[in-house]
C-alpha cells in the first residue's frame, strides 16, 4: 500500500506541474485571440462610422450604441464584452501610443504593467 501511494504522489509531483504550465498557456492564448476578435470588431466599427471608440466610450461601443452616432450598424460583436482569462477587464485606450488603432492590453494574472509569465501583459499591437 505504501508503495503504492509513493508511485502516486511522485506522479502527481511530474505531471502536476506540466498540466498548470499548459493551463498558463492556454490563458495567454485565449486573452490574445480575445484580443484579435477586439480588433476585427473595432475595424468594422470603424468602417461603419470612421472612427474608432473613444477611450471613455472604450469597447463597450461595440455592443451599445454611442449617442450621436448614427452611422453605427452594430452591434460588433455577438455577446457581452467578457473579461480576460484571468477575470480582469481589458483595457482600452484611443488614441493609442502604438500606431494608428486603439491599444488594448490584458494585464495578464497580476492585473500590473509589465511581468513575465502568466503575470505578461498580451497587447493588441504585438503579435505574442
Amino acid at each position: 500500500m505504501l508503495v503504492v501511494v509513493t508511485i502516486i504522489a511522485l506522479f502527481a509531483a511530474i505531471v502536476a506541474p506540466r498540466m498548470l504550465s499548459r493551463g498558463d498557456a492556454a490563458r495567454k492564448t485565449a486573452a490574445r485571440a480575445q484580443i484579435n476578435s477586439f480588433m476585427t470588431a473595432l475595424g468594422a466599427y470603424k468602417l461603419d462610422t470612421g472612427q474608432f471608440p473613444t477611450t471613455e466610450q472604450g469597447l463597450n461601443a461595440l455592443r451599445v450604441k454611442p449617442q450621436g452616432l448614427n452611422q453605427w450598424q452594430g452591434p460588433y460583436l455577438p455577446q457581452e464584452i467578457p473579461n480576460d482569462p484571468w477575470g480582469n477587464a481589458y483595457s482600452y485606450k484611443f488614441p493609442g501610443e502604438h500606431g494608428d488603432e486603439p491599444d488594448i492590453i490584458s494585464y495578464g494574472a497580476d492585473r500590473q504593467p509589465g511581468g513575465d509569465g502568466i503575470n505578461g501583459d498580451i497587447e493588441s499591437w504585438k503579435s505574442n
